[in-house]
């Protein structure tokens, strides 16, 4: 059965700021959720807790990341459950990202075939952007592992680029995640694959500014993530 895309959002959206709220003390002050097969993303704005703030203070960094990453681990399998019971969507591989400097976040996750939604095909990009923004981010990628056998991108909204890059690993990353260091490997890469990205390349390319780079992966597929939150160009 069909469901309103306004009353959708407004379930996920009050569902996942309550459960943040509840887990981490604070909720995020405004939450944004776009449904556009095959992919879901919900952006998370303004969300840091009184101790983040406190251990980001005194350069603790990788300890509110390392927090983070356990609670989020045992809520993943919850907050896809309760998508499908609460608006019948189907969500799988759910992934998430910070930027604890902008105090926003991200959780992103594939909706298969079979959904209410699965009609609501993603947009490509403009034919005179394609081909530079597929360029860079592959280049991105070869500069910090190697070229992506594959790479696709899929524009959600107005704001919202996600990139899905398929076969990244090499040998060292794949003997780390062989030996259960996948968390270490993940603290690692998160800010190395940041800084690769080429930001003002991007920006002229896509003509838009990015406020947020958000980056993820699933190591057991060989899969490698950015999704870009983009706004229009400041007027200088």
């Amino acid at each position: 059965m069909a469901v309103n895309d306004s009353k959708v959002y407004a379930q996920i959206s009050s569902y996942i700021g309550r459960l943040i709220r509840e887990k981490f003390g604070k909720g995020p002050t405004s939450v944004y959720v776009t449904i556009k097969h095959p992919y879901m993303t919900i952006y998370l704005k303004d969300f840091l807790a009184p101790m983040e703030r406190v251990l980001l203070e005194k350069g603790e960094k990788k300890r509110v990341e390392e927090t983070r990453d356990v609670l989020m681990e045992e809520l993943l399998p919850e907050i896809m459950c309760k998508l499908e019971e609460i608006v019948s969507i189907k969500v799988k591989d759910l992934h998430y990202d910070w930027n604890l400097e902008n105090r926003s976040g991200i959780i992103f996750g594939c909706v298969p075939e079979g959904t209410s939604h699965e009609h609501r095909a993603v947009s490509p990009l403009p034919a005179e952007v394609e081909g530079p923004f597929y360029k860079e981010i592959n280049e991105a990628s070869k500069r910090g592992q190697k070229m992506p056998e594959r790479t696709e991108v899929f524009v959600l909204n107005d704001r919202t680029i996600l990139t899905k890059r398929t076969g990244i690993l090499v040998n060292v990353e794949k003997e780390l995640i062989k030996n259960q260091f996948t968390e270490e490997l993940k603290l690692t890469k998160r800010p190395m694959e940041k800084r690769l990205i080429d930001q003002g390349k991007l920006e002229d390319i896509l003509g838009k500014d990015i406020d947020d780079t958000f980056v993820d992966w699933n190591f057991d597929q060989d899969i490698g993530y950015f999704v870009f939150i983009t706004t229009s160009k400041k007027e200088m």
